[in-house]
């Protein structure tokens, strides 16, 4: 696989579609990612990764020729990094409401002149250089890490265009469900809803004006492919917990029918 493959096909103008794990196993991720996912993303904010986990998780998705990502917890850019010298492809970031927040997020994420990363991505290096084509880490990898800013209140809606812009922000990422909690003070999760479908398309907009790339998270394959048309360029469809309940009740269903 070579190096830093989910920016080179998404800088590309290619459409990538991955998947989402919860679960906190390297296994379940690898198998997904064995699978035929093209990027996996290791959710350490709502889901079960722990630093010793993303260690292995992420070497697991490299291993099985997929591009690993990583959620951070809300506001640990300490994480960021960590995550980046991991050998992460790329790091989202929950909760950036301002041109202010994105500013920290690209600066734990990107080496100088764009941030203020500091050296030390021992695994990275490794998970990045195939033998036949060494990688020169420190000059590539500023274009070669991405840094997904996640836009999921009405805060960041509101100042999106400047979170678009701010150098070292590669893209931008809705949190469709977040979002539309937050549009509807509080009182519905309906990521359907005409405010959310409206927003849902702004955000588009606004990455590619900037030239980010546009990304969202889908509960399923349905859902994923129309946002596509839509013209996001990242799109996730679903998650590891949700499919395996899924195929669990089919299972049974089909057992007791």
């Amino acid at each position: 696989m070579p190096a830093f493959a989910l920016a080179r096909r998404l800088r590309a103008g290619e459409t990538v579609f991955g998947a989402w794990c919860m679960l906190g196993s390297p296994v379940v991720a690898e198998t997904i990612a064995r699978g035929g996912f093209a990027a996996v993303v290791l959710d350490a904010q709502h889901g079960l990764w722990d630093t010793a986990s993303l260690i292995t998780g992420i070497g697991a998705v490299n291993h099985a020729e997929s591009a690993p990502l990583v959620r951070v917890p809300l506001n640990d850019f300490a994480l960021v990094s960590r995550a980046l010298d991991f050998g992460a492809e790329a790091v989202i970031a929950p909760m950036i409401n301002s041109a202010a927040d994105a500013c920290r997020f690209a600066a734990a994420a990107k080496y100088p002149p764009l941030g203020e990363r500091s050296w030390g991505p021992l695994r990275a290096m490794a998970l990045q250089s195939p033998r036949t084509a060494p990688v020169d880490y420190m000059r590539e990898a500023n274009n070669g890490t991405l840094a997904f800013a996640m836009i999921e209140t009405a805060a960041a809606l509101d100042c999106v265009d400047a979170i678009a812009s701010t150098p070292g922000i590669d893209a931008l990422f809705v949190g469709p469900y977040d979002l539309a909690t937050a549009l509807s003070g509080g009182t519905a999760q309906d990521v359907q809803a005409p405010e959310v479908e409206q927003a849902i398309d702004r955000i588009c907009a606004a990455a590619k004006k900037s030239g980010k790339i546009p990304s969202i998270y889908c509960r399923d394959a349905e859902s994923a492919v129309a946002l596509a048309k839509r013209g996001y360029g990242f799109i996730i469809a679903g998650n590891d917990l949700t499919t395996l309940r899924a195929a669990t009740v089919a299972q049974l269903k089909e057992l007791k029918s």
